[in-house]
């Protein structure tokens, strides 16, 4: 097995990402090396590669990137008791530290003290990534495929979102078509909703909504930029007259923000997921207090609670994700296909390494070589 791998890294403080040569990491105690097979780019990801203001306090290069992901486990630290080399996994990108207020009462996604990998140590657009024992997730390969298995951590937060008030019955509106907003329209429509209305200003995005299951789509540029009130009162005529029961706004933009609490029923739910690049300017008084909402502000996911729930909607074909993946994509071209990200023309890229090699895999804690388990192998254990 060769010593050094592929790696998509962000080298030094500015836009751009180049691919690079790296040693294979070693596992600790604790950890798992998994082979990647695919991993997913994420907006995160767009931060970095563009180097904005966000990115450029947070990142410290030089960093492999890449939190979205799924392989095989090749090798396992002496200290590792439930993961077993050739298993096929994900990984929850957040590593929280288990000790703290929130960790303790069972809020670990809000820990203060989280590393995030891709983010604030090495990620999967890689060979070769390594995942703590305690953020391993087993995946079925006979039912969730690589390149479906690196979307459930972004998909899990879509389910958090959406799922945090009963959907059946209710009409859902969703403002911002991004994959998370996408993710949503799936979800709603899977769930129940009475109808699913869904609002961007990309195109693109919203043929993709209608793919997804949305009822009817609203591009905010065909109306009046004046205030928001032609959008508003076509998304209430499209819903029979009245407002929307539950607003899911998932862009951060000030003028979707603004339609979501006004498109709103009295007496209505609006999520909060979407982050604002700037403060953003609400009438508290008419736009919530007076119209007796129920506001959530959600981040991320609840860890692993809401990957129970992502597994059943994906491994059972309730949501099916394909339409979503508009391009799949080698380590060496990532840097090159990010302004299809950037500019809107795609939805979901996958990355699929070339691996240079097939090789054995070790477990520290044996001393012969083993090969992977196949979950498709009869005797094989298949987890679920």
């Amino acid at each position: 097995m060769s010593d050094f791998m592929k790696a998509v890294r962000k080298v030094s403080a500015g836009p751009g990402l180049v691919v690079e040569d790296v040693p294979i990491p070693e596992v600790g105690n604790d950890d798992c090396l998994v082979r990647v097979e695919a991993a997913g780019i994420c907006g995160t990801d767009l931060h970095i590669w563009s180097w904005d203001r966000w990115s450029s306090r947070r990142v410290k290069p030089p960093l492999t990137l890449g939190h979205e992901l799924a392989g095989t486990v090749v090798d396992i630290g002496k200290d590792v008791k439930t993961v077993t080399v050739g298993d096929y996994v994900s990984a929850e990108s957040h590593i929280t530290c288990g000790m703290c207020y929130q960790c303790r009462t069972g809020q670990a996604h809000m820990c203060p003290n989280t590393v995030i990998i891709g983010v604030d140590r090495a990620g999967g657009f890689a060979e070769y990534v390594i995942v703590p024992e305690k953020v391993i997730w087993r995946n079925n390969r006979a039912k969730i495929p690589p390149q479906i298995a690196c979307l459930q951590e972004p998909f899990g937060n879509a389910v958090y979102a959406t799922l945090h008030q009963d959907i059946t019955g209710r009409s859902v509106g969703v403002m911002g078509c991004g994959p998370i907003g996408l993710f949503s329209v799936a979800i709603a429509r899977a769930s129940g909703a009475s109808a699913v209305f869904a609002a961007d200003v990309n195109a693109f995005r919203l043929g993709l909504a209608t793919t997804m299951g949305a009822n009817r789509v609203f591009n905010p540029q065909d109306y009046s930029s004046e205030g928001n009130g032609e959008l508003v009162q076509a998304i209430v005529d499209a819903n029979g007259g009245f407002g929307v029961d539950i607003m899911l706004e998932m862009s951060g933009a000030p003028a979707a923000i603004n339609t979501a609490f006004q498109a709103v029923r009295n007496g209505g739910i609006v999520v909060l997921f979407g982050i604002p690049s700037k403060p953003v300017e609400i009438d508290v008084a008419e736009n919530m207090i007076f119209k007796n909402l129920t506001v959530s502000s959600l981040n991320g996911r609840r860890i692993f609670d809401t990957w129970y729930k992502t597994r059943w909607l994906l491994e059972e074909g309730v949501v099916d994700l394909r339409p979503l993946i508009s391009k799949t994509i080698r380590l060496e071209e990532l840097n090159e296909s990010m302004p299809l990200l950037a500019e809107g023309k795609a939805c979901k890229l996958v990355v699929i390494p070339e691996h240079r090699q097939d090789p054995p895999v070790f477990d520290r804690r044996k001393t012969e070589t083993v090969t992977p388990r196949d979950p498709n192998i009869k005797g094989a254990p298949v987890h679920r």
